[in-house]
């Protein structure tokens, strides 16, 4: 019984320090991503201050309108706090975009960063050129999302869609060309557009689906295509999920 015991408070200072690291952990890299987006971004500061201080000041004359001016101002404090994260978060992901955009790569990268139930599979085909089509599945159904060249990602977008055609049934099929020209969708607008898309199929559906396509498989992707988050944005990824985890 006493080594039972023993062995539990071991096992919960154990976590207690686990946790206690992660936190320190977290912290550092919201310090750092702030610190890169501060030389990046020099509105960053006086925008989240600004924005602090609005809030604090909303809530004070509220207070003043109850009668009691120093009530609600914790209430603000808090509140601005948090509203300066999320100001934070949207400048960083701003940033992270701006340098992505146009980068091989770049809508693969973007893909795989998204928040929800999709399944991506990036670079099931591409060329030398580092052209590529990349392969989602999600409740719209099967998304194929294209980067390149629009004349040469047209052909290999085409392609895909008869070979994936083959296996869905009547599951719709989406193309998306990734760009700034007419029809295309912008970068940094792309999360937003599939997640516009109306829902067709459930969960399940979905699983099914990853399993055929996947046992399909594809053309191999030419030499140097990207498959993966872009190597030189790993700091900017960063910076990414720590404002997001920490906006949540």
């Amino acid at each position: 019984m006493a080594k039972a015991q023993a062995a539990s408070k071991a096992d919960k200072k154990a976590a207690r320090q686990a946790r206690r690291k992660a936190s320190k952990e977290r912290f550092t890299q919201l310090w750092q991503a702030f610190q890169m987006q501060r030389k990046e971004d020099k509105r960053l500061i006086p925008y989240m201050v600004g924005l602090f201080v609005l809030i604090v000041a909303i809530f004070v004359v509220i207070g003043l309108f109850v009668g009691s001016p120093w009530l609600l101002v914790p209430i603000g404090v808090v509140l601005g706090i948090l509203a300066a994260f999320l100001l934070f978060g949207r400048r960083v992901q701003k940033t992270v975009y701006t340098k992505a955009e146009g980068q091989p790569g770049a809508a693969g990268w973007a893909l795989s960063n998204m928040r929800g139930q999709w399944r991506v599979q990036q670079a099931v085909t591409g060329t030398s050129h580092l052209d590529a089509v990349h392969r989602v599945i999600g409740k719209p159904g099967v998304i194929l999302v294209g980067e390149g060249s629009t004349s040469r990602v047209n052909t290999l977008l085409g392609q895909e869609k008869k070979k994936v055609a083959r296996v869905v049934g009547d599951t719709p099929i989406y193309q998306i060309m990734v760009g700034n020209d007419d029809g295309q969708v912008p970068l940094s607008k792309l999360e937003r557009h599939l997640n516009k898309l109306p829902g067709n199929i459930d969960r399940k559906r979905m699983e099914t689906l990853e399993g055929r396509l996947s046992a399909l498989g594809g053309k191999q992707p030419g030499p140097g295509m990207p498959k993966g988050p872009l190597p030189g944005n790993a700091k900017m990824r960063s910076m990414q999920r720590t404002a997001r985890r920490r906006g949540a």
